[in-house]
């Protein structure tokens, strides 16, 4: 009889805290959402998207690092890059297309991350017409605050995202300033992908990106709401 047992012990399942809670949200896949913000999108040199038209990439699931505490400098670059992001968990899997005016429904709560991302890397795959997987999707490349269910949550959009580096601002913008909201991004990746319960949506981040050095210690805020702290181990 053929057997259900995997060849060696299965990883641990990746999973986010929640606030309030002893248990975890296990994730999925991790979607992100590029150029969501348009002075982010003129600092990068980038065209604005038009409406409709969103770009997406994806990190894999056990990129999280939701301790906060020490998160490793990546090898292969020198320009470490932080982008700090609305990150909403989804935990209803969808049938199909979700409609703009139900898409929330899908949604379990809010957190608040960091795209970090290897921008050396990026670049140079940009100029060869390349993937540019490398510099968004390596391991420890998505940390991410505890979730916030969403009925905790007033108005969203009349949050602030903010990032300190050593206690100096660098990023800071309401969401209200994002390109597409999270219903229109709920449903134009339903367009893409067969949403499922574990997902992880990050929302694009605002203006202020740069580099981030070993021994940067850093706080990701959504104000008023969460702040998460952490540091790039010294190397």
């Amino acid at each position: 009889m053929p057997s259900n047992e995997f060849l060696f012990p299965a990883p641990p399942q990746a999973g986010v805290r929640v606030h309030g809670e002893t248990a975890l949200f296990p994730v999925h896949r991790i979607y992100c959402v590029g150029r969501n913000f348009a002075e982010h999108a003129k600092e990068m040199g980038a065209e604005v998207p038009a409406r409709g038209t969103p770009v997406f990439f994806m990190k894999p699931a056990d990129a999280v690092v939701t301790k906060g505490g020490d998160i490793p400098y990546p090898g292969m670059t020198k320009d470490l890059h932080h982008e700090v992001e609305l990150v909403v968990a989804i935990y209803r899997d969808a049938a199909g297309v979700v409609d703009i005016a139900s898409a929330l429904d899908y949604v379990f709560g809010y957190g608040v991350g960091l795209d970090l991302t290897r921008r050396d890397l990026q670049n140079l795959a940009k100029e060869k017409r390349l993937p540019w997987d490398t510099s968004k999707g390596f391991d420890f490349s998505a940390p991410l605050s505890a979730i916030i269910p969403k009925q905790q949550i007033e108005n969203l959009e009349g949050l602030v995202l903010s990032l300190q580096i050593n206690d100096v601002m660098r990023q800071r913008a309401p969401l209200s300033d994002m390109v597409f909201n999270v219903a229109e991004i709920i449903h134009e990746l339903s367009k893409l992908y067969a949403l499922k319960a574990g997902d992880l949506i990050f929302m694009g981040t605002p203006s202020g990106v740069a580099a981030m050095l070993p021994g940067d210690h850093f706080t990701a805020s959504l104000e008023g709401l969460i702040d998460f702290h952490g540091n790039i181990a010294a190397v």
